[in-house]
């Protein structure tokens, strides 16, 4: 600071920014290392200690550990940070004043963001996460989720100043760069539970706060020509000199990105397109319920129910055919939008049939709706490319949405109040959405595409929009999807839905762009051949090759979706669309096939073939590419779109809602991200509570969600490890959803979701409080009839390691299947020198036939029952274990069938001689829950003999 004087011989005092940049430096470096030093002097053994690990096997803190865990360390962060927060402001408003630009909405916008960030600073340094764990990591996210915009705006509008460029740019790289290893070291930590893991991951947490302070330090050199007099000595805030941002724009103004961001902010239009956007959110929550509620009725029948002809709907643009319905439908385009909501008030509907038929009427007028304005905007490049990029945002926001609520999309006509459903709300803005929507003018001016020249095959383009649109809702319309494809069990050797579901959303939105940014290279038989090897990568491999391959597929569908669309509208919507509604029904029906095949016609000559379903999906694309290659070439696509300035505002609003839907996917995966710190109900015994339950793939009998009442029934029998069959809801049919994790996440255990969609069988899931060391999936003989899945895992049990299956066999129809897997199952029981607990599947008579096979010396497995002669489906078997109680918990209406419950001491061997004895005799950590007795708790009671079993 220093003193100056006013012509008038007036004194005032000037405030030099780079004063302020070096204050600010100066004290946020004194609250971080000050901390460190004072933690690592007086609680060094403390600090460095985590969950798993202490001192010597982790040597170094945590930023969080050291500077919110302990005093007085914590007051001295808090101190000095405090003092920071003056220095910060000022900085912020400096930086702002040195940006400013007349009719220049982003300096705002940056300033905001800085604001923002100092505010959730504050937050995550005086609510430590010792006080409030949750809204720690809320301020903890919000601050890092603003530095993304933070890093890209200060870049963006930093002044000509060559040096502090440079310096920008090498922070905010290793910055982000070392975000990388960042994660992957807390997931060695966190998952894999490796020694010294969190030691290596501090070290990167520590390096972020270096380039954290380092990057804002960097305005010194920019604040040398600035003085809080206010008056600036340079002329900078007045424009005079040039920011990067204005450089870059000069030097890019012809390139499609540079055209992209070059121009002003308008909140009208940022609504209009997010209005837009919600409209393509509508119909992928509509369109993605269609399976789930059409799958509830052959689910209930076990057959062919008659109800799946409303698949059909889809193929609704059909009737534009009649050229009166065609111009009816591209008039009026806004009404079908309108009633495409009645699927979002589904939900009203109690009875599962006729809420099937208000979905099936919501999905037949989206269909048209969208394929009559797609080609009602052909000739219009602005419109055109913005009602595209409004349908696939609106598939990425639906897998935020999926994302973000555990599984289930909250719009869904399965959601309600009571399961966790949003469907009021999500019915309010589809309102508001689509008046906004209506209100604009269908023709908007701008950019035309040539109605002349070739247009390539018809029939071909409609093959490549119905391959897109299947490989788009099959493979992308939950962020899990391809991650369970791949998944193998335990130790984990690829990747997780959580956090990794952000990579898919990452790979769609990056893959969207490019395909607008460079439509002539993203629909050229160079990048289809890429995305054939995704497509390759995902069938063939597990693991992370797997995955890789799977993402490199998610990019090139989503980059192939504007081509292929624009190409599609200079033809007939009846040829094109109708064609490519056609196309979906056949797929989806294929992709049910190669695994319902033995209860659908025609089911075995498909059996097991996903890798026939992905063939046929690449060449339905490569013969749309192959169109398209005519069609765009002379439409001028990629050249035209690029001309009107009102065409690069639009798209501008685009890539933010791309962007703002990636930060909430991360944050969304931060405060998902498994803690891996569950603890049994019952430690202090020792006691093992298992259980066996068939599921029915998460709906219960009246068409509703039913994950929250599973939740809720298990949590109150305190199973400490459950066996879920019929669990594999990664299908267009199951809505593609994954609601072992939602069920694992909120009962706090660890889960290996079992054989993968790709491996054609309905499922198998194991959820567990004790670690999963290891687990094996196989497929157990079945020559006729379906699949037979089962998980071989080793648990963690008390220090003691126990191996648990979980078992489903073959159907009452194929005798000869059920007796080789009976044979298979008993050998590999029989191999397991450890305790070991069967949850199975069994479908056979107690004491008869297989059950003899079952409980046998080969497989040294004991009955938790055998005088309870009324099974038929579940039973649970174990090897030396004691067991101590057996409970038979009825369904209620969440299915159609029971709970089985067992209750196991672990490290106590068992006498040949058991009896059984009354509730009395059992010490309480040892008994079932008392809530069940009687008439029990909303249906759910013990039955069959009307109380629990105890033996001794």
């Amino acid at each position: 600071m220093t003193a100056k004087y006013c012509r008038d011989g007036e004194a005032v005092v000037a405030l030099n920014g780079k004063w302020v940049a070096h204050t600010h430096t100066l004290f946020a470096a004194l609250a971080f290392f000050g901390a460190l030093i004072v933690g690592a002097q007086l609680h060094y053994n403390k600090i460095v200690q985590n969950e798993y690990y202490g001192y010597p096997e982790e040597w170094f803190p945590s930023v969080s550990a050291t500077i919110g865990d302990r005093y007085p360390e914590r007051s001295v962060f808090q101190i000095f940070i405090a003092i920071t927060s003056g220095p910060r402001f000022a900085l912020v408003c400096l930086w702002y004043l040195l940006t400013a630009r007349p009719d220049s909405t982003l300096p705002k916008i940056v300033a905001g963001t800085g604001i923002f960030r100092t505010l959730t600073c504050g937050g995550w340094t005086y609510v430590t996460s010792t006080d409030d764990h949750d809204w720690h990591d809320i301020f903890m996210i919000s601050y890092l989720l603003a530095t993304l915009p933070w890093t890209l705006g200060c870049l963006a509008l930093s002044p000509a100043n060559r040096r502090a460029v440079k310096y920008r740019k090498i922070l905010a790289g290793l910055f982000f760069g070392s975000l990388v290893p960042l994660v992957y070291f807390f997931i060695q930590h966190k998952v894999h539970k490796v020694a010294g893991a969190y030691t290596k991951y501090a070290f990167f947490e520590w390096s972020l706060i270096l380039f954290d302070v380092g990057f804002d330090a960097v305005t010194a050199l920019d604040f040398e020509a600035l003085e809080l007099v206010v008056r600036d000595v340079k002329g900078v805030s007045r424009g005079q000199l040039k920011t990067t941002a204005d450089s870059i724009v000069e030097k890019e103004k012809d390139k499609p990105i540079g055209q992209t961001f070059g121009q002003a902010f308008s909140w009208s239009a940022a609504i209009d397109a997010a209005a837009d956007i919600y409209n393509g959110f509508v119909f992928w929550s509509n369109f993605t319920s269609l399976g789930v509620v059409v799958w509830y009725f052959p689910l209930w029948h076990m057959g062919i129910s008659g109800y799946e002809v409303a698949m059909l709907s889809t193929i609704s643009p059909l009737i534009m055919e009649i050229p009166s319905m065609r111009s009816l439908a591209v008039r009026n385009a806004h009404v079908l939008h309108f009633l495409e909501l009645v699927g979002l008030a589904a939900f009203l509907v109690e009875e599962p049939a006729y809420r099937l038929f208000a979905v099936s009427f919501s999905v037949s007028m989206g269909c048209l709706a969208w394929s009559a304005t797609f080609y009602s905007e052909r000739f219009q490049a602005i419109r055109l490319e913005s009602r595209i990029s409004s349908f696939a945002i609106g598939l990425v926001a639906s897998n935020v949405a999926k994302f973000a609520f555990q599984t289930n999309n909250p719009v869904w006509p399965i959601m309600n109040s009571e399961n966790g459903g949003w469907n009021k709300f999500g019915l309010l803005l589809g309102v508001l959405a689509a008046i906004r929507s209506s209100r604009r003018p269908s023709v908007s001016g701008g950019d035309y595409y040539s109605p002349s020249g070739k247009k390539g095959s018809t029939i071909l383009n409609g093959l490549g929009v119905g391959g897109i649109i299947f490989g788009m809702h099959s493979l992308l319309s939950d962020s899990s999807t391809m991650i369970s494809w791949v998944w193998e069990g335990f130790p984990i050797r690829g990747p997780i839905q959580v956090p990794h579901g952000t990579w898919t959303i990452f790979a769609m939105s990056a893959g969207l762009l490019f395909g607008f940014f460079y439509p002539r290279l993203a629909g050229s038989w160079t990048v289809f051949g890429i995305g054939s090897l995704g497509a390759a990568l995902l069938t063939r491999y597990s693991h992370w090759t797997g995955f890789y391959g799977g993402l490199i597929l998610a990019f090139y569908l989503m980059a192939a979706t504007p081509v292929l669309f624009t190409a599609a509208v200079h033809h007939s919507p009846v040829s094109t669309f109708g064609v490519a509604f056609v196309v979906w029904v056949f797929m989806a029906l294929f992709h049910v096939w190669v695994v319902a095949y033995a209860f659908v016609p025609g089911g075995p000559l498909v059996r097991e073939r996903t890798d026939w379903v992905m063939t046929t999906l690449m060449l339905l694309i490569g013969a749309g590419v192959f169109s398209t290659a005519e069609t765009n070439s002379s439409s001028g696509y990629s050249k035209q779109q690029f001309l009107n300035p009102n065409n690069r505002i639009q798209r501008s609003y685009f890539v933010y809602a791309l962007g703002i839907l990636q930060l909430f996917s991360v944050a969304i995966a931060y405060l998902r991200f498994p803690t891996n710190d569950y603890v049994p109900y019952h430690k202090d015994d020792k006691v093992v509570t298992a259980g066996i339950w068939t599921v029915h793939f998460g709906l219960d009998n009246d068409m509703w969600s039913s994950e929250q009442r599973m939740i809720s029934l298990m949590r109150e029998a305190e199973l400490d490890v459950v066996g879920l069959l019929e669990s594999d809801t990664e299908r267009i049919i199951m809505g593609n959803r994954d609601s072992t994790m939602l069920i694992a996440e909120e009962l706090g255990m660890y889960v290996d979701y079992g054989p993968g969609p790709n491996k054609h069988t309905w499922g198998a899931a194991l959820l567990s409080k004790f670690p999963i060391l290891n687990s094996t999936h196989h497929l157990l003989p079945s020559p006729v009839g379906e699949l037979a899945p089962a998980i071989h895992a080793t648990l963690d049990m008390y220090g003691e390691m126990v191996d648990v299956v979980v078992f489903h066999s073959g159907q009452e129809e194929d005798p000869e299947d059920r007796r080789l897997q009976s044979e298979y199952l008993s050998k590999l029981m029989g191999s397991s020198p450890r305790p070991l607990i069967l949850l199975s599947y069994l479908v056979t008579k107690p004491l008869e036939g297989n059950y003899n096979t079952y409980v046998s010396d080969v497989s040294g497995m004991r009955d938790i029952d055998f005088t309870d002669w009324d099974r038929w489906c579940e039973y649970i078997l174990y090897k030396k274990l004691k067991r101590t109680g057996y409970a038979r918990i009825s369904r209620s209406s969440i299915t159609d069938t029971e709970l089985q419950v067992g209750k196991f001491v672990v490290g106590q061997p068992e006498s040949k001689k058991q009896k059984r004895i009354p509730e009395e005799l059992v010490p309480e950590g040892l008994r079932f829950p008392a809530l069940f007795r009687g008439e029990g708790v909303r249906g759910h009671h013990y039955h069959v003999f009307d109380e629990p079993r105890y033996y001794k």
